[in-house]
């Protein structure tokens, strides 16, 4: 693997304040679980009305990163499953849930899910392999 430096210049499409086109997220972590809302609108539809799945993949993706960070580990993504239950649609609120499932030298895995937040249904999971770099 080449030798990148990774640094946070507040651009992160899902998480940067910076980024004007971003998703701007933020996140709570306490007791292993890293905890987001996130409501999407009509400019991350796919489908009229659906949100994309490469936004939500994106979500998940984050979270699952963020809770490795919290936890003091400086990752990348190796490796990504999404489990799509049901459609988001655009302006539904979501809660997102991430946490470290398993914790090796170099190889993390982790796992996060998106519940809708009025009933607590889950719209998609995601199990993710990543890789802590120097």
């Amino acid at each position: 693997m080449h030798s990148i430096k990774l640094e946070d210049d507040n651009y992160c499409f899902a998480c940067g304040r910076e980024n004007p086109c971003g998703l701007k997220l933020s996140f709570t972590y306490a007791g292993g679980k890293l905890t987001s809302e996130f409501t999407p609108s009509k400019v991350h539809q796919g489908y009229r009305d659906i949100t994309h799945g490469g936004i939500i993949t994106t979500v998940l993706d984050e979270a699952m990163i963020q809770a490795a960070i919290a936890e003091g580990i400086n990752p990348v993504t190796a490796e990504i499953n999404i489990r799509f239950k049901r459609p988001l649609m655009a302006d539904e609120e979501t809660i997102v849930r991430a946490e470290i499932t398993k914790r090796g030298a170099k190889l993390i895995e982790a796992y996060a899910c998106l519940l809708k937040k009025e009933d607590g249904s889950i719209i998609a999971e995601a199990h993710a392999k990543l890789i802590q770099l120097k």
